[in-house]
């Protein structure tokens, strides 16, 4: 059976000031760089669900961005309700995120818009993904168990139950490899909005990173409030 996994951000700013982020330096790796890497002693569960509900999961993630004009500049991205913790990448799939259509789901997972369909281009293995099935996701105790109100996460499709935190599994497996190289894979993009492009604030720190993002058009666009950098994205 395929099996994906969804992770979401931790560290992401907000009240926590321009340098709340993850920025683990090359060289040894400390078990501090790991617990930046995961907060909390969340442990590891795997769920089993659809393909609809794949799909739907990730529309309850894009309710973290505000709904885009086309053809407008320099539009407001991040909704500032919606926590980061709750913005899931679901890895194993390959999708876009339609920013011109309205939120499914609003920032506390409550059906909105029944109709909604800011996910586009779903596939898996580069087909389009078949709404029937069958699915595992990797995830942790608190989104299986109904945490963020997730469809397929809400406690009643928990397929496997881990012992271990996911800090110490993270651990293990630094320790097993010897080293480590992870790069994001790009398996997600906004889908293309002509004449549009939006801003986001973020720390400083991640102008050093910026040409490192693959598929998306990021530029610095001058300061924001309180320390933080701005930065303009391109549709």
């Amino acid at each position: 059976m395929p099996i994906l996994s969804a992770a979401a951000p931790f560290k992401a700013g907000g009240r926590g000031g321009p340098d709340y982020y993850t920025d683990v330096p090359k060289g040894d790796v400390a078990i501090k760089n790991v617990s930046d890497l995961y907060l909390y002693p969340n442990t590891a569960r795997a769920v089993l669900v659809t393909g609809a509900q794949v799909k739907d999961w990730l529309e309850r993630s894009a309710g973290m961005f505000n709904m885009i004009e086309p053809g407008k500049a320099d539009q407001v991205l991040l909704n500032p309700s919606f926590p980061s913790y709750n913005f899931d990448v679901v890895d194993g799939v390959s999708y876009e995120i339609d920013l011109s259509q309205p939120s499914k789901f609003d920032p506390k997972g409550e059906l909105m818009d029944a109709a909604a369909n800011r996910i586009v281009n779903l596939t898996f293995k580069g087909q389009p993904i078949d709404p029937d099935q069958k699915f595992i996701i990797a995830t942790n105790n608190y989104r299986a168990s109904g945490g963020g109100k997730f469809p397929g996460a809400l406690g009643d499709t928990i397929v496997f139950e881990g012992p271990d935190t996911n800090r110490d599994v993270i651990v293990r497996y630094i320790v097993d490899q010897g080293t480590i190289s992870p790069k994001a894979d790009a398996n997600w993009s906004f889908k293309s909005l002509e004449g549009a492009s939006v801003l986001f604030d973020t720390g400083p720190k991640a102008a050093d990173y910026v040409d490192d993002v693959k598929g998306v058009d990021i530029a610095p666009a001058g300061d924001g409030p309180d320390g933080f950098a701005r930065f303009r994205i391109q549709l």
